[in-house]
């Protein structure tokens, strides 16, 4: 099932996805809430009956008249006010190569256990213009991801058991001020203002019944659903970035049952895979640098168009934007 989350009459909707068509859910039974926000709190009550009135549209046992065709839609996140956002770092070949180009060795560590950071689930995003201040622009760079959102309540999640708590995938664009995050790094906390500005999701989130045609073993050694789904990144029409999520070394089972040690885990919460291999400036220009002295580097600026691609996902796409406060932060450090 194909969720999405819309503005309609200045409210958000959720609606089922059929053929290019959305369907307000509340529409399609009396018992299923408007929002995704309930939809999730209430999800083992109201997911079979979604899944009962989008199977009835696609078998055309009934007819309902879609609210609105995707593509014409004010399309929100997905999830757009998820309780809170983590990130994993699930990918070894992303953490070698930024490590190689850096010149240090890979961290034994990495393949030890599973590791997040917190961001802004306040500056969650969907499809559209992505504003950034000044200081963002000092190596601004797209991280190309995808990210779960967890369905129901839990503690002390085993990864074994972790997968039922997956309401579903999309893709997620974990946006990066490389400048501000390397510098306030130096301090061994973080990373902060170099990523709370914005984290991207969308455009729809999909649950695990129809993405099981996709899966595929995990890694061995690994516990937890994978999925053989290709991941692709352009910035103004050229391809930049490929990947695939079932190259994840660690699973999203496994970075729940870290996550949830000790620590309630809501429905609502989103969890980012990390960046794949190859799925940022900073990795792409380090590794360029390093086959080549002269490499120029890139990094996003104002007017650039960023689309992302994961099968069955979805296609993202956003809009680099120049906010009009010329305020810096990096202008204010002592010394």
């Amino acid at each position: 099932m194909k969720l999405v989350t819309y503005l309609k009459e200045e409210h958000e909707q959720l609606a089922i996805m059929v053929d290019g068509k959305l369907y307000d859910i509340d529409l399609l039974h009396p018992d299923l809430p408007v929002s995704m926000a309930m939809f999730l709190n209430y999800w083992e009550d109201v997911f079979p009956i979604a899944l009962s009135a989008e199977k009835r549209i696609k078998e055309k046992l009934v007819s309902p008249v879609p609210s609105a065709v995707f593509e014409d839609a004010h399309v929100l996140a997905p999830v757009p006010h998820p309780t809170s956002c983590r990130d994993g770092y699930a990918f070894r070949q992303h953490v070698a190569a930024a490590r190689r180009n850096r010149k240090v060795e890979m961290i034994p560590e990495f393949d030890q256990y599973p590791i997040f950071y917190f961001t802004n689930h306040n500056s969650i995003q969907g499809p559209g213009d992505i504003v950034c201040m000044p200081d963002h622009f000092e190596k601004l760079d797209f991280e190309l991801e995808a990210a779960v959102v967890i369905c129901k309540h839990g503690r002390n999640i085993r990864a074994e058991a972790a997968d039922d708590y997956i309401g579903g995938l999309m893709i997620m664009n974990d946006m990066s001020a490389r400048r501000l995050q390397m510098e306030e790094m130096l301090l061994n906390l973080g990373p902060a203002k170099g990523k709370d500005f914005s984290t991207v999701i969308g455009p729809m989130l999909v649950t695990l019944d129809e993405l099981e045609s996709y899966e595929v073993p995990c890694k061995q050694g690994h516990t937890g659903k994978n999925w053989n789904l290709s991941m692709k990144c352009s910035v103004n029409g050229i391809q930049v970035s490929e990947g695939n999520l079932g190259d994840m070394d660690w699973t999203f089972a496994e970075i729940i049952e870290r996550s949830s040690y000790g620590v309630d885990l809501y429905p609502g919460d989103v969890i980012g895979s990390g960046t794949v291999g190859t799925g940022c400036f900073l990795e792409l220009n380090g590794t360029g640098k390093l086959n080549d002295p002269n490499y120029k580097e890139q990094w996003l600026q104002a007017g650039d168009v960023v689309e992302m691609d994961i099968d069955g996902l979805g296609h993202l796409l956003n809009t680099i934007v120049k906010d009009e406060d010329e305020f810096s932060i990096l202008k204010l450090k002592k010394g």
